[in-house]
């Protein structure tokens, strides 16, 4: 199985669409065996779902993430475990457990230049649950 993490800094990053590096495990019988930190290359929201699938991801971990980018991780046939945050690896080791939750509400618009509530995904740039304006 091999698992994708939007990444930085050893933490989950919170928007899909703006990732700029993914950490990727392959995991055998439930552990990982091997790791590395790729480059997206610039790749964005429409590209990313075609990069993991070129990588042959089979899921991926992140925090907010748009309608149009999980329709497009559906189609490739990658599961998405959505509203993440925190340490990439701890999410991962909770993947392989079992016991990894994956938040309602962890869509993200940010198109537009519109204003947003983030839920509970912990964009990172206000308190949980406050609107944001960020984008």
């Amino acid at each position: 199985m091999k698992i994708a993490v939007t990444y930085e800094n050893g933490q989950v990053f919170q928007h899909f669409g703006h990732t700029a590096q993914f950490k990727l495990y392959d995991a055998e019988n439930g552990a990982v065996v091997s790791s590395q930190v790729v480059d997206t290359n610039g790749s964005g929201h429409g590209a990313l779902a075609g990069f993991l699938k070129d990588h042959q991801v089979d899921a991926l971990i992140c925090g907010g993430i748009g309608g149009g980018a999980q329709m497009a991780l559906a189609e490739a046939g990658i599961r998405l475990y959505a509203g993440c945050q925190g340490d990439a690896d701890q999410r991962v080791a909770e993947l392989l457990a079992g016991t990894l939750v994956s938040a309602d509400g962890a869509t993200c618009d940010h198109h537009h230049g519109e204003h947003h509530d983030c839920g509970d995904h912990g964009c990172g740039h206000h308190e949980e649950g406050h609107t944001c304006g960020h984008c």
